[in-house]
């Protein structure tokens, strides 16, 4: 019985052992091929919305592809190339051969962010041209397969895939589409239904504060109107100016700081407010594909991308956010997900793809595979420290079974 149960149990850990997580930007470091394409998944933060997603198919420019594509470009529209190249998917060179009926739409990390775009902008066409040969090419009508598989960089089944294609997928409008200027802050924020933080920032000249740290990194959270209208909320006239400076200073961050790097926060962050170690700052929790900002008095969720044109992001928040250090500490407990709202701690799964016919393409018709997805995606809906936990448990719980056999 002793032999059966020490193979369980290292089992158990074996496959423990790749669960753990990956890091995308130490996978590339080990290909230098890759430096570029790297860099920029790391200025871009995309690097770390990547490593918290428990699956990804990535596919990778070399140096000269991303010289030739990135050059004098905005540091925003090289993000929404590459969030197309990201494919919240597993492919390796093998399935992506194998793909059923020769053609295949792959929902993308861009989708998440491509809002009332035209349809099937965040998707990606893969076709198998046999012999070998695989193109890929945005997923709206029109568009041409000119994208190719070229080689296997890394996999790690099947969390990651890494492959390399010889350019750039450019969907329909993703370079010319100029982003909203973030030096109208106060526009795009009475745009977004937060008229009256708006009038707040440049009535107090906090605004200006705002303005000043653009160049370097800015990440606003501005809560909607209806949040300065709860019961619970302060009456803002009734605050020193000191006080209101600072309050306004704490929805905002010194540096770039966009949802996914907020889902895979573990620390503290501190905020325009910060002073010292440990003052007006916030903490993070996440569910699903929500964030929820804590303040120690309540919690605040991300509503809505106002505007992610690196390095400045704008989100709005459903409550006022509410530092201990002007309003004390919260005297019950930070009211707890429903179910209904989400509560795996996971990244979200992908969104289905639309039901309508899908777009053809310039080779085949890519409506006949919009339904295939590798089925392994679904073996790793558990994110990996969850999982990664349980079957060390697992392997504790054999491992006192075997102990109590001598």
């Amino acid at each position: 019985m002793a032999a059966p149960l020490l193979a369980f149990i290292f089992s158990l850990l074996a496959i423990a052992s790749t669960v753990r997580g990956y890091n995308i930007t130490k996978i590339l470091a080990n290909y230098p091929d890759y430096s570029s394409f790297n860099s920029y998944l790391s200025q871009t933060k995309l690097a770390e919305e990547i490593n918290s997603y428990p699956t990804i198919t990535l596919l990778a420019l070399n140096n000269d592809a991303m010289a030739s594509f990135a050059g004098k470009r905005q540091l925003s529209v090289v993000k929404k190339v590459l969030s197309l190249l990201t494919l919240l998917d597993y492919y390796d060179p093998e399935s992506l051969q194998q793909i059923s009926e020769g053609t295949t739409l792959s929902v993308t990390l861009y989708n998440n962010t491509a809002g009332n775009a035209p349809e099937y902008l965040g998707y990606v066409n893969i076709t198998d041209l046999y012999g070998g040969q695989v193109a890929f090419g945005s997923a709206v009508s029109g568009s041409k397969l000119d994208s190719y598989f070229t080689k296997s960089v890394k996999q790690i089944p099947y969390n990651i895939s890494v492959v390399e294609i010889d350019a750039p997928i450019i969907a329909p409008g993703i370079l010319a589409a100029p982003a909203p200027s973030p030096a109208n802050i106060t526009g795009l924020l009475e745009n977004a239904g937060c008229k009256t933080f708006a009038k707040m920032l440049a009535k107090s000249g906090v605004l200006k504060k705002y303005k000043s740290v653009i160049k370097k990194g800015l990440t606003v959270f501005a809560p909607s109107d209806e949040a300065f209208k709860a019961k619970d909320v302060p009456d803002p006239t009734k605050l020193t100016k000191a006080n209101m400076v600072s309050l306004l200073e704490y929805h905002a961050l010194a540096h770039y700081k966009p949802k996914g790097s907020l889902k895979s926060n573990k620390n503290k962050i501190s905020t325009l407010a910060t002073t010292g170690a440990g003052n007006f700052d916030l903490t993070t929790s996440t569910s699903g594909d929500e964030v929820v900002l804590h303040t120690g008095v309540a919690s605040s969720r991300l509503v809505h991308t106002v505007l992610d044109a690196t390095p400045v992001v704008i989100f709005t928040v459903d409550n006022v956010l509410l530092p201990t250090e002007l309003f004390g500490k919260s005297h019950s407990p930070a009211p707890a997900l429903s179910p209904a709202e989400g509560v795996s701690p996971t990244a979200a799964s992908p969104s289905e793809p639309p039901t309508d016919e899908s777009p053809e393409s310039s080779h085949s018709n890519s409506s006949k595979g919009l339904a295939n997805s590798k089925s392994a995606n679904a073996a790793v809906a558990v994110s990996s420290p969850s999982l990664f936990t349980a079957l060390v448990t697992l392997a504790t719980i054999a491992v006192f079974q075997l102990v109590e056999t001598f």
